[in-house]
């Protein structure tokens, strides 16, 4: 990348941006005031800056360079999830039951910091950089639709994007080309059965037997129905029913999720969970409601950009640093921006067990080692500048 030590200057100022949002998070559709603090730093540096993009509270910046070329979107979320912060350190969130518990803080501090970079050498760019702060990744339906029907992409060339990952050790990063992060269904399931005495099942109908039996016959779906070749989950996260010990319930709740790769298979395990939730329903004399909503749809990175980022990551990394990475379950609405135009999505490793950074992500003690972000930004940077073509 061009002018490395530029950024490295930053890494102090990324650090205390994202401490300053950890002790100050807040929730899908409620980054307020984390909007403000975003668009505030952006202008500072002379950014054209617009706010409540896409109906809430996303931010897009737009720095259009003095020669003519290629535009690349630069992409971070900035919402915190519903978790109570246990971690004993100095920068703890300070608001009970909410904690930046999977690295936005760190995306967005990383993103400031690239903004910054870029404004510095407004004079080289060639073309122009969008820099993309979206809220509520973690609740569907997401923010990543709403920036897009606002034109967040509009005459974009490429959209890139990183993941503070820390399963992999800092001062490494991974991407694999097509499919990386599976799409992510719900389901919520009523049975209806006819309540009664615990002692004269006969004249009733058990809801949670026939909810019982029910899960059961979901738990076949994946491993009778599916090609053993096409990965897919089918978890039931929640089983609902009774009121007490000697109460026959009249109905059942039923919730869980649905993880898949692609389309056919996504589609065909939602008319299997239909199909059984109603005949077993119908077996147990009970009947049944499903409400079944489509999600993220799977994270597919596009196959050049891709290659773009293995020659171009172990410039920052190391050759020996950089590997391709496995598909993985769980969602990001990054893929929304991967079905409109070409670009990667990437993880940055920011595991360190010296530092206690070993939490998974959403734990309630989940932290990364601070370094990543830097390391973060260079990939950001060098992603943007080659695709660009910087001289």
């Amino acid at each position: 990348m061009k002018d490395e030590a530029l950024l490295s200057k930053l890494q102090p100022q990324m650090v205390e941006w994202r401490r300053y949002l950890h002790r100050h998070p807040e929730l899908s559709y409620h980054e307020e005031k984390t909007s403000s603090f975003v668009a505030d730093r952006l202008r500072e540096l002379g950014i054209d800056v617009r706010t409540r993009f896409g109906g809430g509270y996303g931010v897009v910046g737009v720095l259009k360079g003095s020669k003519p070329g290629k535009t690349v979107v630069l992409r971070a979320d900035m919402d915190a999830l519903p978790i109570q912060d246990e971690k004993s350190c100095g920068y703890s969130s300070e608001v009970p039951g909410v904690m930046h518990a999977c690295g936005h803080d760190g995306h967005t501090s990383i993103l400031l910091a690239v903004a910054t970079y870029f404004s510095a050498r407004k004079a080289d760019l060639p073309g122009e950089i969008r820099f993309v702060f979206q809220p509520a990744e973690e609740v569907c339906p997401g923010g990543a639709k709403g920036m897009i029907e606002a034109g967040v992409l509009d005459g974009a060339d490429a959209v890139y994007g990183v993941h503070l990952w820390t399963p992999f050790p800092a001062g490494t990063a991974a991407s694999t080309p097509g499919p990386m992060m599976a799409a992510a269904d719900e389901f919520f399931i009523d049975i209806i059965g006819k309540g009664g005495h615990g002692g004269m099942p006969h004249v009733t109908v058990d809801s949670v037997v026939a909810g019982s039996a029910l899960v059961m016959q979901l738990q076949s779906i994946v491993s009778r129905s599916v090609n053993p070749l096409r990965p897919a989950v089918v978890t039931i996260g929640t089983i609902q029913g009774g009121s007490a010990q000697n109460v026959i319930a009249e109905s059942c709740r039923i919730t869980g999720t649905v993880r898949t790769f692609d389309d056919e298979t996504r589609q065909f395990i939602r008319g299997r969970i239909e199909e059984i939730t109603r005949l077993t329903a119908q077996t147990y004399g009970a009947e049944s409601k499903i409400q079944y909503l489509m999600g993220y749809p799977p994270l597919v990175n596009d196959e050049a950009e891709t290659e773009r980022f293995f020659r171009e990551a172990p410039k920052v990394f190391g050759e020996f640093m950089v590997q391709r990475c496995e598909k993985i379950m769980p969602a990001e609405d990054f893929a929304y921006y991967l079905k409109e135009i070409p670009g990667c999505f990437m993880f940055v490793g920011a595991g360190n067990e010296e530092l206690q950074a070993v939490y998974p992500h959403h734990h309630p003690r989940f932290d990364f080692d601070e370094s990543a972000m830097l390391s973060a930004a260079k990939l950001l940077v060098t992603m943007t500048q080659s695709y660009q073509g910087w001289e």
